[in-house]
């Protein structure tokens, strides 16, 4: 009887630190998100024309961030450890990552290393565009991880279905990712054209908008393994795992663009929609003031 008594006061304790111990493994991948962001710089800074394979290796690091800070999201809902350090530390991790790291890389890779031109003053302006173009990369990537902290259940300006999640503006990781699927598409070969240049900061500044837009772009949050039908999961998984394997650079190029091209095609159909929804309503009402 007091061996029984004793082993109830001792499994509180022991249960605390299992709860405790279950709280870290998120913690761990935001920390791994972290090292593959640190990882990109240094290998963004020493990436140059005869070493072009760094760029390449910083675009899979980003995109190796992609899915750990898919996990550690995951693993926090799944277990219900989710906490304030948790979520200050995945935010500091996604200024790093999928920020600071895509900024440097895309500056780098798609500006810096431009060779010279016929025009050596609009190479040189070139270069400062494409800078700032950067930079405005980081700092709207920034304001919408502070939106997002800050916000509480927000809604995007063209709902969607009322039992879908969805994120109000493009996340940062999915913005990083184009930029990474981009760069591993060419295998890190810099860009070497003046209007391969200018297109890519036209790409810079549609990932910017898209980040701080209210515009609905899908998210998994809502998905429940426990559910039915998880087959389903389990095959499109395995194609996304066969993609990537075997043609890595086609594959994850279209995915990054196709994510962020759903966003517009969702956001030009809820604006039709809604002009037709509405045109019905003016007739009627003209009809009955005339």
């Amino acid at each position: 009887m007091n061996f029984g008594k004793q082993r109830r006061r001792e499994d509180p304790p022991r249960a605390r630190r299992f709860r405790r111990g279950i709280a870290i493994i998120p913690s761990v991948f935001t920390s791994l998100n972290i090292a593959a962001g640190y990882y990109a710089i240094v290998q963004t800074t020493q990436g140059s024309l005869a070493e072009p394979w760094r760029f390449n290796l910083a675009a899979k690091a980003i995109g190796l961030a992609v899915l750990f800070d898919s996990v550690d999201g995951f693993l926090a809902r799944m277990t219900n450890t989710s906490s304030d350090f948790g979520r200050e530390l995945d935010s500091l991790a996604d200024v790093i990552t999928f920020g600071v790291a895509p900024g440097l890389l895309a500056f780098i890779w798609g500006f810096h290393l431009l060779p010279a031109m016929s025009y050596p003053l609009a190479r040189a302006r070139l270069v400062q565009v494409g800078a700032i173009a950067s930079f405005v990369f980081l700092i709207t990537g920034a304001s919408r991880l502070a939106r997002f902290n800050i916000q509480v259940n927000p809604q995007p300006s063209n709902p969607g279905r009322p039992d879908k999640k969805y994120f109000v503006g493009m996340p940062i990781p999915a913005a990083a990712g184009v930029l990474a699927a981009m760069v591993h598409f060419v295998h890190g070969e810099p860009l070497n054209t003046w209007w391969l240049a200018v297109t890519f900061i036209l790409l810079l500044a549609a990932c910017s908008f898209l980040m701080v837009s209210t515009w609905r772009f899908y998210s998994m949050k809502g998905f429940d393994p426990r559910s039915r039908g998880p087959y389903r999961l389990v095959i499109l998984v395995g194609l996304i795992m066969a993609g990537i394997w075997y043609f890595s650079e086609w594959f994850l190029f279209l995915l990054a663009l196709a994510y962020m091209m759903f966003s517009l095609v969702w956001r030009l159909q809820w604006l039709f929609r809604k002009k037709t929804d509405a045109t019905p309503s003016s007739l009627k009402e003209a009809s009955q003031t005339s």
